[in-house]
């Protein structure tokens, strides 16, 4: 089984959810961010959560076994946060990182152990649910030099592209992997999979 670590990104500032989407509540009364977290530690031995600079942990609510980082440059967009991750993963012994987003709560843990069973240090990993690719994204260790080269908005998408003969799509029936909250209203598509 390859090693994996889970790479989750939680330092956006939700401009277009009017608040912190981290804290809002799902319908089974866990927050976002901890319901996200929750699976990825049910799924993963090894879980890292990037911040904002200025985040307070306890606030958040943070799981014990969650390894934080504190990402002081999280406004210059995704790839600084996703940069910042793989440079303190690549320390480290693992095979492929699962780059996930902390805004999607509804992923479900063999979901994300299927992925972990297709992957490797060659590979590239995502899934799909009816014909529509979503999250988590696994890199093999082998792609993680370009990752490092990121900056902006665009996360692992340009990788994933410049790749394509290395990508593995797993059809998966777990509408989870695609829905994000990006606004208020999407509380209410997330909470009948909670």
């Amino acid at each position: 089984m390859p090693r994996v670590a889970a790479l989750m990104l939680g330092a956006g500032y939700s401009r277009r959810f009017g608040g912190d989407k981290r804290k809002a509540l799902l319908g089974n009364g866990q927050s976002v961010l901890g319901r996200a977290l929750e699976n990825a530690l049910a799924a993963f031995a090894d879980v890292t959560l990037v911040l904002r600079g200025d985040d307070d942990p306890q606030a958040l609510a943070i799981p014990n076994g969650v390894k934080v980082l504190f990402n002081p440059h999280s406004a210059q967009g995704m790839a600084s946060s996703l940069v910042m991750g793989v440079e303190h993963l690549r320390q480290g012994d693992a095979d492929a990182i699962a780059v996930l987003l902390a805004d999607m709560p509804c992923i479900q843990p063999s979901t994300l152990q299927a992925l972990v069973q297709h992957c490797g240090p060659a590979q590239i990993v995502l899934p799909s649910w009816q014909g529509q690719r979503g999250h988590p994204v696994l890199f093999g260790r082998h792609f993680w030099p370009q990752l490092l080269t990121l900056s902006g908005d665009l996360g692992g998408r340009e990788v994933v592209r410049a790749n394509a003969d290395c990508v593995k799509v797993l059809a998966v029936e777990d509408a989870g992997v695609c829905l994000d909250l990006d606004q208020a209203a999407d509380l209410a598509a997330l909470n009948p999979l909670v």
